[in-house]
């Protein structure tokens, strides 16, 4: 096979991974982590496997001394790499960890052997001008394992949130700065001036000899501050690796100016060596700057589009660009055919790419923002059309004229910015609130007090807290906003005030004006006002018709926030259930039915019909053979009844319906073991249950051991009317549920968790009441030794093996059952419905897992 052949084979390589990032780049939202997927398939695949293509190419030219194994190996290692690539990718994709584990170890492996042979290489080789250049590759396969060991940590889950927050930290860094950037520095010692046809001075050669330690010595920084927990490290580190990258830079801006970029080729390679030193300082300061690990973990994941993009997509791009046409081959004619090619609209291509990347990081409306992604996207993916172009000039016949440039480099360059103008107007015009353009809506004549009323508002999850501002009419408004949330976040008004763009931890002020009606503000970021961040500002003392407007928005239809919190002094339904009394054989209870308004979510209230005034209602408890003598009394303003399924007998007198004012009693002897349900058997069944009419009967199986602690939890949905009303009928009958909740609030235990110690053995009774979907009950980080479903044992301690283990006790409506686990650890470990919409929904609480 001819070097031409090989490498457009090896090459076609990286052009494949390029086209699936760009596939997954265009359909990202729909496609779970999908921010993950596109920056490995562009780093893990297309850059590291170029890496291993030229990296050998260079060091073979460099050292005069071909590898041994020659491209049979390094085919063979390009092979271990792409599978254990792909094995990572579908190993995170799939979350099968041990394919996460093999995979990096195959990817790590290929660099190791690679290093290896250079090694081997470059011992046997004749002294070279530029034979320490491969030193930088050897380097960067060392600090590769590394890196892909962090990975392979954090992929497992089994970290604290800190730990993981400085592995990933560590993991970023050490595979940006470190596989990706010494293998840039020491390829662009030659590559920058070739691809110039500059000359090379002594001193330059010698500030590329000097560059590498110093980068080693700065990565050294960064690993030692991650591993350690100590973040000034890290940032210093980074200081350093930016100097090192300088000195490489300060010579390539001497050879530009004497011999000036011309290329795309070259324009790129330039440009990405500034991303490079502008985000690793960047990278320094947030971490230094950040509260903590996590929160420099979050903040760093701004810079992963520049540093991927602007940085290692930019070096792909650019390097390929003139190393194509050089391997390519075919005589000096062909060449500059190839070369033509790969060079067309290099300018325009250049300032979209890196014009509309400084778009992407500005404080501009999420829209914009939008659209500046799109255009980098489509002029590098213009790259892989080009290349396509080149290889086939490459085949024709000598003698095709090379393509002469179309127009000018500065008539390219003012198209360029005339589309990057076009979508800054575009994205302003899809929200111009977001960019300060717009009015006051009032039209009335306002007389301002002179007064100035100024509030704080907090953006914290998903939401502004709070979300409604009071301020006298006519008094100048200034809002004051702080990012506690994890994420960016932006607050405008209608009016065209707004805060600018905020970094978590970051304040803003918003001067609003002069207030004369009510007026509306929200997150500009694309969905987030969807998910609710949005501002109410209303003005007391208005006009008629706005206090008209106040009045309404104080009793709205419910909308529930599942993002909220509920307010401090909000107590949780009861979780917790006493053992079955052991001298109790008969068991006494009186319900009433009575009808409440109660706070459902935070900010929601419905009209509740319950027994005893709680929904669920209250737990019972006994064994086998015990007789239970239940009072119904109907305290509420339409008929009801009830149905015990503990019980086995004839429902025509006990289960009837019984109008406001009466009473029936309801006897019956449990025969029968489980937690069983009870309900409203009026019609619309469907509806009582909706509205909160529902319970659990817990009767023991015999010999049922003791545990530590026993939490029952009781799955039901909800279906919501207006605020303080009843439940919607037609939203019960078409099954469309706005709330999944664990006993009768949306999210209740992961703001009130519950609570246990490590190595305690913890019981979950578990009851679906529906009144339409089923449950599959998981506790996150936890594995169930025991499972008791439906009267019988599913699992029982481990099963026959004694190592049996189940993760989803799964109910239809009406069906119940246990779990047993012991935490093993102290932390929090959160359990939900694993019908993930439903958990989403509000069907999610946590348990908070002290030491022992």
């Amino acid at each position: 096979m001819s070097r031409a052949s090989w490498h457009l084979r090896a090459n076609a390589l990286v052009g494949a991974w390029l086209v699936a990032a760009a596939l997954l780049a265009l359909g990202h939202r729909a496609v779970p982590a999908a921010p993950w997927l596109l920056v490995h398939l562009l780093l893990l695949g297309a850059v590291s496997t170029a890496i291993l293509v030229w990296s050998q190419h260079f060091a073979d030219t460099l050292l005069r001394r071909p590898a041994r194994g020659g491209r049979t190996g390094l085919t063979a290692r390009l092979a271990v790499h792409t599978v254990g690539a792909l094995a990572v990718v579908l190993g995170v994709a799939g979350s099968v960890a041990w394919l996460v584990v093999a995979g990096s170890a195959l990817v790590a492996a290929a660099a190791l052997v690679q290093v290896g042979i250079m090694v081997v290489q470059s011992r046997a080789a004749l002294p070279s001008r530029f034979g320490h250049a491969v030193r930088y590759y050897v380097a960067a396969g060392l600090v590769l394992p590394v890196a892909v060991g962090c990975g392979v940590v954090m992929a497992r889950g089994e970290v604290s949130d800190v730990v993981h927050a400085r592995l990933y930290v560590g993991h970023v860094a050490l595979a940006l700065l470190g596989w990706v950037g010494l293998t840039v520095l020491g390829t662009l010692v030659v590559l920058w001036p070739t691809v110039l046809h500059a000359r090379i001075e002594p001193a330059q050669e010698a500030a590329g000899r000097r560059a590498l330690p110093v980068a080693l010595l700065g990565l050294v920084l960064v690993a030692a501050g991650a591993a350690s927990g100590w973040r000034v490290l890290v940032g210093l580190g980074a200081v350093v690796v930016a100097l090192g990258t300088a000195i490489g830079g300060t010579v390539m801006v001497a050879q530009a100016r004497t011999s000036p970029p011309r290329t795309y080729a070259a324009w790129s390679l330039a440009a990405a060596v500034v991303w490079l030193t502008a985000c690793t300082v960047a990278f320094g300061a947030l971490v230094v700057t950040a509260p903590g690990w996590v929160a420099a973990a979050e903040g760093f994941r701004v810079l992963v589009v520049p540093f991927a993009v602007g940085f290692a997509a930019q070096i792909l791009v650019g390097s390929l660009s003139y190393l194509l046409p050089v391997v390519l081959g075919g005589g000096p004619a062909t060449a500059r055919r190839t070369a033509a090619e790969l060079d067309r609209g290099a300018v325009l291509r250049a300032v979209l790419v890196n014009g509309g990347l400084v778009l992407f990081a500005a404080p501009v409306p999420s829209a914009v923002r939008v659209l500046a992604s799109f255009v980098v996207l489509g002029a590098l993916v213009a790259f892989l059309a080009l290349a396509g172009r080149a290889v086939l000039a490459a085949r024709r016949r000598e003698g095709v004229p090379v393509p002469e440039p179309r127009s000018s480099r500065s008539g390219a360059a003012v198209v360029a910015t005339g589309l990057l103008a076009m979508v800054v107007a575009l994205g302003v015009a899809v929200d111009p609130a977001a960019a300060g353009i717009g009015s006051s809506t009032p039209t009335d004549p306002v007389v301002a007090t002179g007064r100035t009323t100024t509030v704080a508002v907090r953006a914290l999850d998903m939401r502004f807290s709070p979300s409604t501002v009071e301020v006298p009419v006519g008094d100048r408004l200034v809002v004051e906003v702080t990012n506690e949330d994890d994420d960016v976040h932006e607050l405008v008004v209608e009016n065209g005030a707004g805060s600018g763009r905020l970094s978590p931890g970051e304040q803003g002020t918003i001067d609003v004006g002069v207030v004369g009606g009510d007026l509306d503000g929200w997150c500009p970021v694309a969905g987030h006002r969807q998910m609710g961040m949005t501002l109410t500002i209303v003005a007391s003392g208005a006009p008629t018709e706005h206090a008209e407007h106040t009045q309404q928005a104080e009793r709205p239809d419910a909308e529930p926030d599942v993002m909220a919190t509920p307010a401090p002094s909000f107590v949780p339904h009861e979780a917790t259930v006493a053992p079955a009394d052991p001298g109790a054989t008969t068991h006494r209870v009186t319900l009433a039915v009575t009808e409440v308004v109660r706070e459902v979510a935070p900010g929601v209230t419905q009209r509740l019909w319950t027994f005893g005034g709680q929904a669920p209602g209250p737990v019972l408890r006994g064994r086998v053979g015990d007789r239970f003598e239940i009072t119904l009394v109907n305290d509420g303003s339409i008929g009801h009844s009830i149905d015990f399924h503990a019980g086995a007998l004839a429902p025509d007198d006990v289960m009837r319906t019984i109008q406001p004012g009466e009473s029936l009693t309801y006897e019956f002897t449990a025969t029968r073991s489980g937690i069983w349900m009870y309900h409203c058997s009026t019609m619309p069944m469907s509806m009582h249950i909706a509205s909160g009419m529902f319970g659990a009967v817990i009767i023991d199986p015999p010999g049922l051991p003791d545990v530590d602690r026993e939490y029952v939890i009781v799955q039901s949905e909800l279906y919501l009317g207006p605020q303080g009303e009843v439940a919607d009928a037609a939203k019960v009958a078409a099954r469309s549920s706005d709330l999944v909740v664990f006993n009768g609030y949306a999210n209740q235990y992961r703001d009130r968790p519950l609570e246990a110690v490590a190595g305690e053995r913890v019981r979950f009774w578990l009851l679906d009441a529906g009144p339409n979907l089923p449950s599959a009950f998981h506790v996150v980080g936890g594995q169930f030794d025991t499972v008791y479903r439906e009267g019988d044992w599913v699992l029982p301690d481990g099963g026959s093996t004694g190592t049996g283990g189940a993760q989803v006790l799964d109910l239809a409506p009406a069906q119940g059952g246990f779990v047993e686990l012991t935490f093993p650890e102290p932390g929090t470990y959160a359990f939900v419905t694993h019908a993930m919409a439903d958990a989403e929904a509000g069907a999610l609480g946590r348990v908070l897992v002290a030491g022992g």
